[in-house]
């Protein structure tokens, strides 16, 4: 899983203090636990104080209002209420404004100054570049139950020739073909090392994303594998790829959408799951909740808090059949939380506003879906070979628990070849880490492990003899 909240950023305003003009640029980069956030606070004088608007390049958002600004005796105080953002911050001698930054009851020491913040450089040393040693070809195919076109890429040995092939399925969130998160592209560099290795690779955009056509917002899983099966389909009518040795490789939800798709199609010959889920979705996403919760320094009493919450929430979902009736109960609910001080509102925002967000988040269709799917039942029927691993230091689909979850629904289907790893070390995205949490994904050079890589490779060409 990759749908991971970032924080927005605020906005700063400032008053003159030791006779100091403070109109124009200041800069700034908020260090989350996801990453770190460069900010452009925009400062103009007006009749009664002073305007500000707040660009958050890293994130593509820009000209963003703050809803109200002080500024006395050299204090700064923002707020922007519908994010729920307070920063509080000095200016000090040096005209720079030192301060803290307040969102969702997390606190974040930030810094505004004058000097310009350049984007640094990752260095991602393993994506290839041009001429590649094989043959790439940009494809567009259709899934015709969805009425969508889905653009991809499709990477060959060599232009002439019949070879066995994969196609790649990303994790959650909005993808494109390269699966590129956090700065890095995962499915560039698999499908990079796998075509060199003698293997023809497609991925594509996911439906809404990039270049391919649909909605993403109002798809759920099931109907993402409805686009693998078009993918499927594709390479079924390409005259280089041989149709009895054709796989699915799938990346956190990649791998519970490889599964779906392999236990009602007889055209996959086998499935490699990368930091798969085994266990059901609202299971998982508490696993996920307490794994990181309990890295970030959250205390036994506080994640217990967190997730008795989250559970009520679940399992009203898992309970409801009828979207509308769904926020009914869900806004109850989280009222009730609240009056019983076990939901603290965000700073800035009203009991109101955080019902109506809460409630949207929860009922969407595709955490619908997610929450209430087990994927046991489609692992089950499961028959074809099977390549299971996952990190020994992920954070978002701990291994332990749904590596054994895996294994035993396969071995109850009777899949006989099944073979499951936990590699240490490794995080969510299979990088060498230190900690395992999401805000090292980007400061790590590495974007796949060769120990990962090997070990998918080492496993398919035995399984292609």
């Amino acid at each position: 899983m990759k749908r991971i909240q970032l924080f927005l950023l605020p906005l700063f305003f400032v008053h003159c203090s030791f006779g100091q003009n403070i109109t124009g640029i200041w800069n700034g980069a908020l260090q989350t636990p996801l990453m770190s956030l460069r900010l452009v606070i925009h400062i103009t004088k007006t009749e009664d104080g002073y305007r500000s608007t707040m660009d958050s390049p890293d994130q593509n958002a820009f000209d963003m209002p703050v809803t109200s600004t002080t500024f006395d005796n050299r204090h700064l105080k923002l707020i922007i209420k519908n994010l729920g953002i307070e920063y509080l911050g000095t200016l000090n001698e040096k005209q720079e404004i030192e301060g803290i930054f307040k969102q969702g009851g997390q606190s974040f020491p930030l810094k505004l100054a004058r000097v310009n913040i350049e984007k640094k450089e990752m260095i991602r040393s393993q994506e290839p570049t041009v001429p590649f040693p094989y043959y790439s070809e940009d494809i567009m195919f259709g899934n015709k139950r969805a009425l969508i076109k889905l653009a991809g890429t499709l990477t060959l040995p060599q232009k002439n020739g019949i070879f066995p092939a994969v196609v790649l399925i990303s994790g959650s969130g909005a993808q494109n073909r390269d699966e590129e998160v956090f700065g890095h592209k995962p499915f560039l560099v698999l499908s990079d090392f796998l075509t060199r290795n003698g293997i023809a690779v497609l991925r594509f955009d996911d439906r809404g994303t990039a270049a391919s056509t649909g909605n993403f917002a109002s798809a759920t899983s099931f109907d993402f594998s409805t686009d693998v099966e078009a993918a499927v389909n594709y390479l079924l009518d390409r005259k280089e790829i041989d149709k009895t040795r054709i796989g699915l490789i799938g990346h956190s939800e990649g791998g519970m959408i490889a599964s779906m798709v392999a236990s009602v199609s007889d055209n996959i010959a086998f499935i490699v799951l990368l930091a798969a889920s085994g266990v059901p979705g609202g299971e998982l996403l508490l696993q996920q909740q307490k794994a990181i919760g309990k890295a970030l320094g959250m205390s036994n009493e506080e994640l217990h808090s967190a997730e008795t919450v989250n559970e009520g929430a679940y399992n009203i979902v898992v309970n409801s059949v009828n979207t509308e009736r769904l926020k009914v109960k869900l806004s109850a609910y989280f009222r009730k939380m609240i009056n019983e001080s076990k939901v603290h509102l965000p700073r800035g925002m009203t009991e109101k506003e955080y019902l109506i967000k809460t409630t949207e988040q929860y009922s969407n269709p595709w955490i619908q879906y997610f929450i209430r799917y087990n994927p046991a039942e489609d692992l089950e029927k499961v028959k074809c070979p099977v390549l299971t691993i996952n990190g020994g230091k992920d954070l978002q689909v701990p291994p332990k628990e749904n590596l054994l979850a895996i294994k035993a629904a396969l071995e109850k289907g009777g899949n006989k070849d099944v073979t499951i790893k936990e590699l240490s070390g490794l995080n969510h995205l299979f990088q060498e880490c230190t900690t395992g949490l999401p805000n090292e994904y980007m400061t790590i050079e590495q974007t796949l492990s060769p120990i990962a890589l090997n070990e998918v490779l080492n496993w398919l060409n035995n399984h292609l003899k």
